[in-house]
């Protein structure tokens, strides 16, 4: 009943952010210019010292301007890094990390949710006994079983809460990351949305990404600017088709789910709680 995915992103503000390639690059080279700005006094100093016959050094200062091999080594792999250095961020990146993120929200509600409906799953029982009863005596029944277990059957003004807003959470999170899936599946969407940010000279993995159900649009909010790129869901464009659908449509791909089919209102209370009476 649950997805099994961990929150994969975060998002980062900050007007003068590197990249790690580019911090690794700064950091490896910076090392090395060190160790040769070192070397070129040390050289500059014997030349202008040795022809007056002064000037002695203890003899090891020149092993403090080597370059190690850690050194040579982490500057080599900072270039290799730095090839496939993306200046302006990846959208792509950014979409999946968010859909993500998204899908692991969403999971913690759907654990909300499922708690809630088990503590409340008296009310199951309730409604099918309730239904059943056609006769006085079986009236009777139905009274004398829930004066027997009033207080086990009641429902609770913080158990509806939770619930109701639960339902809100998955369906919000869940409409969120489809969004995302959504353009991040489209090369014309995402290639659109990169393209703001090079227009803007902005980095993608900076900007705020959002979803608006109102506009029915993906937009990238791009850091510094006033600027924003939008990619509409809704069959605006053409990077997509219109993704919305009814409720009835909704309604049909939730009775087909696994989780209602499993669920007490389908298979009933005896067989969800006891597996008694299941056809």
């Amino acid at each position: 009943m649950k997805n099994k995915l961990m929150i994969l992103s975060l998002l980062v503000a900050g007007s003068a952010a590197h990249s790690t390639e580019l911090d690794n690059l700064i950091d490896a080279s910076g090392a090395i210019v060190n160790q040769i700005d070192y070397g070129i006094k040390i050289v500059g100093a014997g030349m202008d010292y040795a022809p007056t016959g002064a000037g002695l050094s203890d003899g090891t200062l020149s092993q403090n301007a080597h370059i190690s091999t850690e050194q040579l080594t982490a500057y080599n792999d900072a270039l290799a890094g730095m090839q496939n250095f993306q200046p302006y961020g990846s959208v792509q990146d950014l979409l999946e990390e968010q859909a993500a993120t998204e899908l692991a929200l969403m999971d913690s509600a759907i654990g909300i949710f499922t708690d809630v409906v088990v503590e409340m799953i008296a009310v199951v029982e309730v409604a099918e006994v309730a239904a059943e009863a056609s006769t006085a005596e079986e009236q009777a029944e139905v009274q004398s079983f829930v004066e027997a277990g009033a207080e086990t059957l009641q429902v609770s003004q913080e158990q509806v809460d939770t619930y109701n807003q639960s339902v809100d959470d998955i369906e919000t999170h869940a409409n969120n990351a489809s969004a995302y899936i959504a353009v991040a599946s489209s090369e014309d969407a995402v290639a659109f949305l990169q393209t703001g940010a090079e227009n803007n000279n902005s980095n993608a993995e900076f900007a705020t990404l959002s979803y608006d159900s109102n506009r029915q649009w993906v937009k990238m909010q791009w850091q510094g600017t006033n600027n924003a790129s939008a990619v509409y869901l809704n069959g605006g464009t053409s990077y997509l088709p219109d993704l919305y659908v009814q409720e009835a449509e909704v309604l049909l791909m939730g009775s087909e789910s696994d989780l209602y089919l499993t669920g007490p209102t389908h298979l009933a209370y005896g067989c969800f709680m006891f597996s008694e009476g299941c056809e």
